[in-house]
């Protein structure tokens, strides 16, 4: 005989085992976040690595809650505005863009898509956001730079460690623009000579080390880093094959060998994007999501570069070092 207690009962039992099972409940929605990016897959790996790892910190874990659906150009920066088409196609729910020209890139293509840049230049003056406190439209995110003096400051960094410099190449990204008038700024008040080598191409790099060696100059600092970032060990190899000492914002060249950096930390950076990632995906919207800009900057000198160089490094700058690779 069936009684009420019983059915009552097993019908409990099976609401708990239907709870339990996921048995009749929606599946949460897993996310697709678009990775647009100017240099290779391999050569970003660990900048990836750490977006993830701060996405994870903040609840979202990778093939459970979101992800990635990865677009990287190979230093064809020509190659960036299909890639981001093919992202808006995809229906991706974010767009995370690398450097100035994936963020231009994601820009044309969408303007409803929430863009989070990473490691964009000077974005009010590159025309991505209004005010770096009100972005004002799709695109938020992290800015790379605190302000575009620290390229002048680098350059200054040169003067202290070279003596009698007097004329420096400048490798400048085609387009990147960000930050040279600091340089021709510190040019003039350094009494240093500028000799600007455009690329547009990683193919280019090696002759733009010739040209400025026939130039006679004594140092390179370099301006822009899409085209730039996955060729930095052969960067670092020119620059000690011509006698250059060399700087760049990121210390990731001075651990190639290059023979100094001085700027924001990328992995930082990365982490910190991870945040607006998160706030976008439960809801934010990116024009109500004020610009971050760095706060983590790390000074690192190759000393063993230093030394292949016949370079002594001066004492004070080198207590001002965060970092000293022996």
């Amino acid at each position: 005989m069936i009684t009420r207690r019983r059915v009552l009962l097993a019908s409990g039992v099976s609401l708990l085992v239907t709870h339990q099972l996921g048995i009749g409940q929606p599946a949460a929605k897993v996310y697709r976040i678009g990775l647009l990016s100017g240099p290779t897959a391999e050569s970003t790996a660990p900048l990836l690595r750490a977006l993830n790892e701060g996405l994870r910190d903040l609840g979202l874990v990778e093939d459970r809650n979101f992800v990635f659906e990865r677009r990287h150009a190979d230093g064809q920066l020509e190659r960036l505005p299909g890639l981001a088409s093919d992202l808006v196609r995809q229906r991706v729910d974010v767009i995370v863009a690398g450097t100035n020209p994936s963020v231009a890139a994601a820009k044309r293509a969408t303007t409803t898509i929430p863009v989070v840049m990473v490691l964009a230049a000077d974005p009010v003056g590159a025309g991505f956001i209004d005010s770096l406190a009100r972005p004002g439209g799709n695109i938020t995110g992290v800015t790379v730079d605190a302000n575009p003096e620290i390229l002048g400051k680098n350059l200054g960094l040169l003067t202290e460690m070279v003596p009698r410099l007097s004329r420096v190449g400048v490798f400048r990204q085609t387009g990147s623009g960000s930050g040279f008038a600091a340089i021709e700024a510190t040019a003039r008040k350094l009494k240093v000579a500028l000799d600007v080598v455009d690329i547009r191409d990683p193919d280019d790099i090696a002759g733009a080390f010739v040209a400025v060696t026939g130039r006679k100059v004594g140092a390179v600092i370099f301006v822009g880093d899409a085209v730039f970032y996955q060729r930095r060990q052969q960067i670092a190899e020119l620059a000690l094959k011509h006698r250059l000492p060399g700087i760049h914002l990121l210390k990731e060249y001075a651990e190639a060998g290059l023979l100094m950096a001085n700027g924001p930390n990328l992995l930082d950076i990365f982490r910190r994007a991870a945040s607006y990632v998160a706030k976008i995906l439960r809801g934010a919207s990116p024009a109500d999501l004020p610009v971050e800009q760095p706060t983590r900057f790390d000074l690192v000198i190759n000393l063993k570069t230093a030394k292949a160089l016949g370079l002594t490094i001066p004492p004070p700058l080198l207590l001002r070092a965060d970092e000293v690779i022996q």
